[in-house]
């Protein structure tokens, strides 16, 4: 009997603690609803802000690089490079603190997709201009992939290759399969990359990841892939995207 009466109180005991509890802890859930949405809302302010300074800085590049006069002194082309550094550095920011990437996935013919993504880089670059040069297998094979998340870290990885550039210099775009993966790379013959610069990000040698470039590697590893840059500084770099061969799907049809 004695017995009983304990477990009844315990068990009362417990449902009033409930009770006491439950409305603190809704109260803090809805607060950290709250905070996760006000989070969220400021990293899209960092990302539009980001994309503005982008804008801008492409558009210094371009000035000075087509008109000899602008880019003399290397004034107007260093602020330029500078926003574009400023713009990649607000990125990652907003991307460490944003949550898992959701992918809404689709067949993609890859063509029109790195098309989409150098046109952005073109016209906020005009008129200075690069040499672009993609292989044709690029526009002969079809993915599954989110496009608005590949497009995003095309023109990341463009943007840094124009970056470390100059007026007229050529931007290679090809594709390379192996076994167990398929890698879009982006090749340039700019300034590259300081060594201490990727080793700083995890990389090792030359070998790693520079600064800018979280959120591409972001949405590569949303796919399961992988971001990669190759770089000797003075000599130029090397941008790997890669994704697992999976996503290559059968090529796309020629037209017509």
């Amino acid at each position: 009997m004695l017995l009983l009466t304990l477990t009844n109180a315990c068990t009362a005991a417990a449902l009033l603690f409930c009770l006491l509890a439950c409305p603190g802890r809704r109260r803090a859930e809805r607060r950290a609803a709250g905070l996760a949405q006000e989070l969220a809302a400021r990293n899209r302010q960092l990302d539009l802000f980001a994309s503005e300074l982008q804008s801008l800085g492409l558009g210094m590049m371009g000035q000075a690089n087509a008109t000899p006069a602008a880019g003399m002194d290397g004034g107007v082309e260093g602020h330029g490079r500078a926003l574009l550094c400023l713009a990649a550095d607000l990125r990652d920011a907003a991307a460490l603190a944003a949550g898992p990437r959701v992918l809404k996935e689709e067949a993609l013919q890859l063509g029109p997709v790195l098309e989409e993504a150098l046109e952005q880089v073109r016209l906020a670059l005009v008129p200075s201009r690069r040499q672009w040069r993609l292989a044709p297998e690029l526009h002969e094979i079809a993915i599954l992939a989110d496009r608005r998340a590949i497009r995003g870290a095309l023109v990341q990885v463009l943007t840094r290759a124009v970056r470390h550039t100059r007026n007229g210099d050529p931007i290679e775009l090809r594709l390379v399969r192996a076994a167990e993966t398929v890698a879009i790379v982006v090749e340039d013959e700019g300034a590259g990359l300081a060594a201490e610069d990727l080793t700083a990000i995890g990389g090792t040698g030359t070998r790693g990841l520079g600064l800018g470039l979280v959120v591409a590697r972001q949405l590569l590893h949303a796919h399961d892939g992988e971001l990669t840059v190759e770089a000797v500084k003075g000599i130029g770099a090397r941008a790997w995207l890669t994704l697992p061969r999976r996503r290559l799907l059968e090529p796309a049809p020629s037209p017509g």
